[in-house]
């Protein structure tokens, strides 16, 4: 190694160094320690100066590579190297990325499209990157253009590259939210979408694993790429990915895998610890693209893999988790069997059955919560099938209600607590339904009267049954008395509550028992806390009088500290999907929690508040009513002055623009009427000239021609502007009378509250100036009307001058006139078809020429096509070549280091190739000779 590292570092022929390189690559993987101590400087070096060699760059990266990389051959790893190896992959990173300017000459590398330097290249970037991520992570965000760089490996035509590039990606990506963000604006969801259509979606192979591994990277709390993802709509592009057939029997293990990446990247979109904001509209676009109903349509096939339907199930709770539109659409699906059943009711059949796997059950408890979330809608409807009017009296469908009634008294301890978790969501922040479910009777055995459902819960409550199941129990009961009195007045109505309650918390019990204590603690503090005092035998003061002397406060406030010090519980609190590593761990539920966190504190105040403190918190209470009472009644007073206020204002507006439409039309006529005036004058004066030249018959006759037609025209015009003026009469007498009801609605209203009397005066000086303008429009309407009578008495006069004139020679000369107009018009007419005939024939011609080039293009375009295929194909082929040929002298090289150990006599390449050169002289020797 010493004297090979010594040729790299002095031989001045580039054939002497390559072969020294290529002599360490082959040692590197066996004497790893030893090459990476000596050498690494050397290859170091050999990089920076021997860049236009292609081939000892190459050499030289494998053996980094060689190296740096803990990915050893399997017969090589022993019990005691693993640790051993980490650390030399992860000591020899450290001694690389020292100098930054080595990984910034290794992008510059990857960026070579040369195969045999840039595989190698993305290789031991991708290594260095396992080894020393952070670090490198650093350097390549800090270097010009270092991230962009990579991502061109996503567009390389070389599968190989390709597919290291997407690894690369993946290592780099890792926890680092500034390089997600860089790579997400690098177009990378469009590329990463691209090659997992093209390699088939989920039946692609583990191609199709590494993009969906990449972009959880790219999208896993980072909500700019998540925005960024939604609005590019991407979304809809995900909804092939989901596509299944009929026939789901025999999944491949790779299928299994990509689709459950698949449904984990949906969930990353819209997951609960996301920004509600961000959710809602993940949520609405994969309604709006149908993502929601393909997700449906997996949720209720056949023969789908357990896991897949399992992590489905999750799927769908968190895609309709507190959004309406598409909880409403869950509802509505129904399971295709013979009658259709809701899929609601199927999947809490299989909740309640304890023959069906853990993790599934787990699953549809989930998704029953996440229907519920935020949705008094689906609440309602969930209780309405407990209650006595709704329930089916036939018998034949099962109910959501009634299944979860049967899992709540069921023998399986883990039913029961399912069903009781999921009752508790359905009665969660809605007092009407705590109330409503007080009326369920249920009928334990025949001959028995029916018993509540509250009733037969405290029961069971008392038989001692297993911790889980009165666990779950009391978790309901919790949920339903608080915030809600009435539930509180029926609980304690039954006379054996309450000893029930004080016998568990008083007991010194084990340590499993310490939580049903908390939570006995807890109930009974609900039971004072919304108290209404309603019982005597069991008012507030009373039951605090109870605890103190069979419990004592500070033990009562202890065992009620059980609950929030339990390790299940803080387990519990962190997220709301329930993950439970065993059965026996199922014991909080996440919403509870926050019920604990809420009513823990209000409940130790309120055990230790006395009486005086409890009427003074009341009277405070009621003056807070009667407060709020009074600020509300005077609100609505105030809102409606507004909206008269308003009114008025509206009509004052809309008078005002009648007042300038008016007016507007009033300038308008008073224009025309001049224009008339004009038109008048100067037929006057035309008048006057013919009269004049009364002897010339020709002239004369024109003259009276001209006037005929002018007289017409200012009949017709008469008659417009006596309808105009009719019509603006009628508007200002419509205007005089809304006016009138105006000014004396405010005189009315003189009498009203102080606060609206300042907006009045100004509303009456208003009017007044509205009656003002309407005089000044009377008085020009008045004038307008003088003048159109002029007109007509001169329009009069014209008429009889008019009838003086004798029309006989006027039709005689209109009549030439039109004829040789009728002639003028046919030679045109002649001329203009002539012209559009020669247009049309050379428009032909036209067609033709283009028809035969257009053709002419379509079969060059097809050669061209044909051509290219023919080249792409044959250079796909060269790479294959040339891939195969890299394995094989890896294979080789590996072949001849066995044989070497074994102890049998190997020649090098260098020693072949001048034993056959020799044969080939001594062959030509021997030629001569003959």
């Amino acid at each position: 190694i010493q004297k090979l590292c010594d040729r790299v570092a002095s031989s001045t022929l580039l054939d002497d160094r390559r072969d020294a390189v290529r002599a360490l690559k082959s040692l590197s993987k066996k004497y790893r320690l030893e090459v990476g101590i000596q050498a690494m400087e050397h290859l170091i070096r050999v990089l920076q100066t021997d860049r236009s060699d292609s081939e000892i760059i190459g050499y030289a990266l494998d053996t980094l590579y060689n190296v740096i990389s803990n990915d050893l051959e399997e017969e090589e790893q022993e019990e005691n190297v693993p640790k051993q190896v980490d650390d030399l992959g992860s000591q020899f990173t450290e001694i690389f990325i020292k100098q930054q300017e080595n990984v910034t000459l290794l992008l510059t590398l990857v960026e070579e499209f040369d195969f045999h330097v840039r595989w190698p290249g993305v290789k031991l970037l991708t290594s260095l990157l396992k080894q020393q991520g952070p670090q490198v992570q650093q350097i390549i965000l800090v270097s010009p253009m270092g991230v962009s760089r990579l991502m061109d490996l996503l567009a390389d035509s070389r599968e190989v590259i390709r597919n290291d590039g997407v690894l690369l990606l993946q290592q780099l990506t890792k926890s680092n939210a500034a390089i997600q963000k860089i790579v997400a604006f690098e177009n990378a969801f469009e590329r990463l979408l691209d090659i997992i259509t093209e390699e088939g979606n989920s039946d692609g192979g583990i191609v199709v694993e590494d993009c969906l591994l990449l972009l959880q990277n790219l999208l896993k709390n980072n909500n700019s790429n998540q925005n960024f993802f939604k609005e590019g709509s991407y979304i809809q592009r995900m909804k092939p990915w989901f596509e299944v057939g009929d026939d789901n029997c025999g999944w491949s293990a790779q299928k299994v895998t990509n689709l459950h990446l698949m449904l984990q990247l949906v969930r990353v979109l819209v997951s609960p610890t996301n920004p509600p904001g961000a959710t809602s509209s993940c949520q609405k676009a994969m309604f709006h693209c149908g993502l929601l109903q393909q997700l449906c349509t997996i949720l209720m096939a056949t023969g789908v893999p357990a896991d897949i339907l399992t992590e489905t199930i999750n799927t769908v709770s968190e895609v309709i988790r507190g959004c309406q539109m598409n909880q409403d659409y869950f509802a509505s699906v129904n399971a295709p069997s013979n009658p259709p059943r809701p899929a609601i009711v199927v999947l809490l059949m299989s909740m309640v059955n304890e023959r069906q796997p853990f993790v599934l059950r787990c699953a549809v408890l989930y998704c029953f919560q996440c229907f519920l979330y935020k949705n008094q809608k689906g609440q309602g409807e969930i209780v309405s099938t407990l209650l006595p009017s709704t329930i089916d009296a036939t018998g034949n469908s099962v109910s959501a209600g009634q299944l979860l009634c049967g899992g709540l008294f069921s023998t399986d301890s883990l039913s029961n607590w399912c069903a009781a978790v999921a009752l508790a969501h359905a009665l969660q922040e809605n007092a009407t339904l705590k109330e409503q479910l007080l009326r369920v009777q249920l009928a334990t055995s025949i001959g028995n009267p029916p018993v509540s459902l509250l009733q037969q819960c405290t029961n069971i409550l008392s038989q001692g049954s297993k911790v889980q199941t009165r666990v779950g129990l009391l978790m309901l009961l919790c949920t339903w008395l608080s915030n809600c009195s009435i539930a509180v007045t029926h609980f304690l109505h039954n006379p054996a509550n309450v000893p029930f309650l004080t016998g568990q918390i008083a007991e010194n019990l084990g340590e499993e028992e310490q939580l049903v204590q908390g939570l006995c603690a807890l109930l009974l503090g609900i039971s004072i806390y919304y108290n209404d005092n309603s019982l005597e035998n069991y008012r507030k003061e009373k039951l605090k009088q109870l605890i103190e002397k069979r419990i004592g406060r500070e033990n009562f406030i202890e065992k009620l500290g059980f609950i929030s010090k339990h390790e299940l519980y803080s387990r519990a609190a962190q997220k709301p999907q329930p993950s439970f590593s065993s059965p026996d761990h199922m014991m909080f539920d996440h919403e509870f929690t926050k019920l604990v966190k809420e009513l823990e504190g209000v409940i130790s105040k309120a055990i230790y508040k006395s009486s005086e403190e409890d009427k003074k918190e009341e009277e405070v209470k009621k003056t807070l009513e009667q407060h709020d009472n009074i600020v509300t009644h005077y609100k609505k007073v105030i809102r409606e002055q507004d909206q008269e206020l308003e009114e008025l204002k509206q009509r004052i507006n809309t008078l005002t623009s009648q007042n300038e439409q008016l007016q507007a039309t009033v300038t308008q006529q008073v224009s025309q009427i001049q224009q008339h005036k004009d038109q008048y004058n100067l037929l006057k004066v035309q008048l006057g000239k013919d009269t004049q030249h009364h002897n010339s018959h020709s002239d004369t006759l024109q003259v009276n021609g001209i006037q005929l037609e002018e007289v017409s025209k200012l009949r017709e015009e008469l008659e417009e502007w006596k309808n105009k003026h009719e019509l603006l009469q009628g508007q200002l007498r419509e205007k005089d009378s809304l006016i009138e009801k105006l000014t004396s609605s405010a005189g009315g209203m003189g009498t009203a509250e102080q606060s609206s009397q300042t907006s009045k005066p100004g509303g009456l000086e208003h009017n007044n100036d509205l009656q003002k303008e309407l005089e000044v429009l009377r008085s020009q309407v008045q004038l307008q009307s003088a003048e159109i009578f002029k007109l007509q008495m001169e329009n009069q006069k014209l008429q009889l001058t008019s009838t003086s004139a004798d029309p006989a020679v006027g039709d005689g000369t209109t009549a030439a006139n039109s004829s040789g107009l009728e002639g003028r018009l046919e030679q045109e007419i002649k001329d203009l078809k002539s012209e559009l005939k020669a247009l049309s024939e050379e428009k032909e011609s036209l067609k033709q020429h283009l028809d035969s080039s257009s053709s002419t293009v379509a079969i060059l375009q097809d050669e061209k096509s044909k051509l290219q295929r023919e080249v792409a194909e044959s250079k796909k082929e060269q790479d294959d070549l040339l891939v195969l040929l890299a394995d094989q002298d890896q294979k080789l090289s590996a072949l001849k280091v066995t044989l070497k150990d074994l102890g049998v006599p190997v020649e090098d390449e260098d020693d072949i190739e001048s034993g056959d050169q020799g044969d080939e002289d001594e062959d030509g020797d021997e030629e001569e000779q003959d």
